[in-house]
C-alpha cells in the first residue's frame, strides 16, 4: 500500500498496522470523539433514528461481508438469521430471565449455531445452488416463528420485551439506544477488520478465489466454510438482539427475503471484501431510501391521484434495483474502491501519477 513521502515501515509490525501514521492516530480520536457527541451535537430525534437503524444494519452487513464478500458463500438469508437472533434475544429475556447484556452474546452464539446448520451444505453446493439453499433457510426459519409454539413465539403478532435498562438508564429514548449501539458497532467494526486481515481471513479469501487451489495448499474447506457461517450468522444474531431493543419488538414480516435481498445489495454497492465498503452501503442504501421517501410525494403534483399511490408504493424498489444494476455494470467493486481512488488523487495532487 502506498504511504505518503517520507513515511517508510521499518518492521512487520507497522507494515500490517491498520492505523500508521501520527495523523492517522489524530483523525481515529477526533472521529471517536464526534461519535461520542453526536446525539449533543445533532439531537434530531429522526436523525438519530436514521443513525441507529444505520448502525444496526452495519453490524449485519459485516456479517454477510465475510460470509459472501470474502469467503465467497452467498447468501440470499442473512436477515433470516438477524431474526434468529432476535427471537433468541426476546426468548432468553422473556422466559428465561436473562440480563440483556448477556443475552447479546448468547443471541450471536444462537444464531452462528443455526448458521452452521444451514451451511452444511456449503461443502457440496456452490454458486446458484448454495444461493437455493439459503433461500430455503430463509423461508424455513420464517416459518418456524410463525406457525410454531404459538403461545411461545406469539406467531404473527409477535414478542414484545420492556424497555432496556442499565442501572439507573432506560434505554427508551433514541440518543440512549444510541448510546447503547454505537459502542458495539465499533467493537464488531474492529473484530471484523482484524479477522479479515488474520490466517482465517486469509483463508476465506482463498476459498473465495479458488476453492480447489486453496485446498491443495491445505486449507480445510469444509472447516473454513462453517466458520464463515458461524461468524456471518453471529454478526447477523449480534444485530437481531440489538433491533429487539430498538423496536422492542420482534415479528416474523421484519425478516423478509425482501430484506437479504437488500442485504446482498448493500454489499454489492458498497464493495464486496471490504470492511469499508459495507459501512458505505449501508449509509448510501439508507440516504438513498430517505431521498426516496422525501421524492415521493412531489409525484402527486404530477401524476394523478391513482397512479402517484401506486407508483409510489414501488418507487423505493425500482431505485434501489436501478442503482444496483448501475453499479453492477458502472462501478463493480463498489464504493469503497471509489474512495481509495479518490484518497490517491489528493494523495498525489497536483501531479498527474503518483
Amino acid at each position: 500500500m502506498a504511504r505518503p513521502a517520507g513515511i517508510f515501515d521499518v518492521c512487520y509490525d507497522q507494515d500490517i498496522a491498520i492505523v500508521r501514521t501520527v495523523p492517522q492516530w489524530i483523525t481515529l480520536g477526533i472521529f471517536l470523539i464526534f461519535l461520542l457527541l453526536l446525539p449533543q451535537l445533532f439531537p434530531n430525534r429522526y436523525l438519530l433514528n436514521i443513525i441507529n437503524t444505520i448502525m444496526i444494519m452495519t453490524i449485519s452487513v459485516h456479517g454477510l461481508n465475510i460470509l459472501t464478500g470474502f469467503a465467497g458463500q452467498i447468501s440470499a438469508g442473512h436477515a433470516a438469521f438477524m431474526g434468529v437472533g432476535a427471537y433468541a434475544c426476546a426468548s432468553f429475556m422473556t422466559f428465561g430471565g436473562i440480563n440483556y447484556w448477556v443475552c447479546i452474546p448468547l443471541s450471536g452464539l444462537t444464531a452462528g449455531l443455526v448458521g452452521i446448520l444451514f451451511g452444511l451444505p456449503s461443502l457440496r453446493l456452490k454458486g446458484f445452488y448454495l444461493i437455493m439453499a439459503t433461500i430455503a433457510a430463509q423461508f424455513i426459519i420464517t416459518a418456524f416463528f410463525l406457525h410454531y409454539k404459538p403461545e411461545i413465539f406469539e406467531g404473527a403478532r409477535g414478542m414484545s420485551i420492556k424497555p432496556v435498562q442499565l442501572g439507573n438508564i432506560i434505554f427508551n429514548t433514541q440518543e440512549n439506544l444510541y448510546y447503547l449501539i454505537m459502542p458495539i458497532a465499533v467493537i464488531m467494526t474492529c473484530f471484523a477488520q482484524n479477522l479479515v486481515r488474520s490466517r482465517m481471513g486469509r483463508a476465506f479469501v482463498a476459498i473465495r478465489d479458488n476453492d480447489l487451489a486453496a485446498e491443495i495448499m491445505g486449507i480445510n474447506l469444509f472447516g473454513y466454510k462453517l466458520r464463515a457461517f458461524f461468524i456471518g450468522c453471529f454478526y447477523a444474531g449480534i444485530a437481531g438482539s440489538l433491533y429487539t431493543a430498538f423496536l422492542r419488538v420482534v415479528r416474523p414480516d421484519q425478516f423478509t427475503l425482501m430484506d437479504s435481498i437488500w442485504l446482498l445489495g448493500i454489499i454489492i454497492i458498497g464493495g464486496m471484501g471490504s470492511i469499508l465498503g459495507g459501512i458505505l452501503g449501508v449509509i448510501f442504501v439508507r440516504l438513498l431510501d430517505e431521498f426516496v421517501l422525501w421524492l415521493t410525494p412531489s409525484l402527486s403534483t404530477i401524476l394523478p391521484a391513482d397512479y402517484a399511490s401506486r407508483i409510489s408504493a414501488a418507487m423505493g424498489l425500482v431505485v434501489f434495483g436501478l442503482v444496483v444494476v448501475l453499479f453492477l455494470i458502472l462501478e463493480p467493486r463498489g464504493l469503497a474502491h471509489r474512495w481509495e481512488i479518490l484518497k490517491e488523487r489528493f494523495r498525489h495532487w497536483p501531479f498527474t501519477y503518483g
